[in-house]
């Protein structure tokens, strides 16, 4: 599927995989492999974007991906995040849906989102929330409408 698909019916919490569809390199050619390892990966949703315009320049929609945390002893020091624009070449497939009753916990209200945790109860959202100052922070429960995948895949119940 499309940048574009993801984006338009793709929850946020989904495991996103995405490739351009080359052949993985062996291991022995280290900087072809990086370069393949660029293109070839995946990650959490985390983010839709919406167009805008700044002056005359428009930024098209865009879909955001964490792909890991980095750190020792329980610290986070770096997390590692991809942003593909709708128009991107690479294509995408589901992994995972959030299943229904899982609660994300958003940074704030409205449209421009961000996932920040993904928990399996409202308490452990609440729990976790705690634990993490946020203060604009929301709790958004997964419904059964959003995590089919028929509707994004294209397929009839």
């Amino acid at each position: 599927m499309s940048a574009q698909a993801i984006y338009d019916t793709v929850p946020l919490g989904s495991l996103v995989r995405y490739f351009d569809g080359t052949p993985r390199p062996p291991e022995r050619f280290k900087r072809k492999l990086a370069a393949w390892e660029n293109n070839n990966d995946g990650g959490r949703l985390v983010r839709k974007s919406a167009p805008h315009t700044v002056g005359t320049h428009t930024t098209p929609a865009s879909v955001t991906l964490h792909q890991g945390d980095f750190g020792n002893a329980g610290v986070i020091v770096l997390k590692v995040f991809k942003t593909f624009s709708v128009n991107s070449a690479l294509t995408f497939t589901v992994i995972e849906r959030p299943i229904p009753g899982m609660v994300r916990v958003l940074d704030r209200a409205g449209d421009n989102a961000e996932l920040l945790h993904l928990a399996d109860t409202r308490a452990a959202a609440k729990a976790w929330l705690i634990s993490h100052s946020y203060s604009d922070a929301v709790l958004d429960e997964v419904s059964a409408d959003e995590s089919r995948s028929d509707r994004a895949e294209g397929r009839v119940a």
